[in-house]
């Protein structure tokens, strides 16, 4: 997987965060563009990122798994991410005009 410049990481991240303010994308597409920007493939991103079964994260981003809390905290700590509620999309930032 292709690896990318310390100026292309901050750009996608930025990207990411937006997206995930917005509700643009859902966890399991932000697990996956988590580890594009970091050029890992799953086993990888699992075994030396998040510490958890690659088998786990497979499954979790194909739609067919169902991680605890605690895994999911482990998924997106390395970007900063809290696993929360997310607001309904009327109240979302791009829903507001005021």
């Amino acid at each position: 997987m292709k690896r990318h410049t310390a100026a292309e990481m901050s750009k996608m991240k930025m990207s990411l965060y937006i997206d995930l303010a917005k509700g643009a994308v859902d966890i399991r597409e932000a697990t996956r563009r988590m580890r594009r920007i970091l050029g890992m493939n799953q086993k990888d991103y699992a075994r030396k990122v998040a510490r958890i079964s690659p088998r786990i994260l497979s499954e979790f981003e194909n739609g067919s798994g169902n991680p605890t809390l605690a895994t999911l905290e482990k998924i997106g700590s390395p970007f900063g991410l809290k696993i929360t509620f997310l607001p309904p999309e009327s109240y979302r930032m791009d829903a507001q005009t005021d």
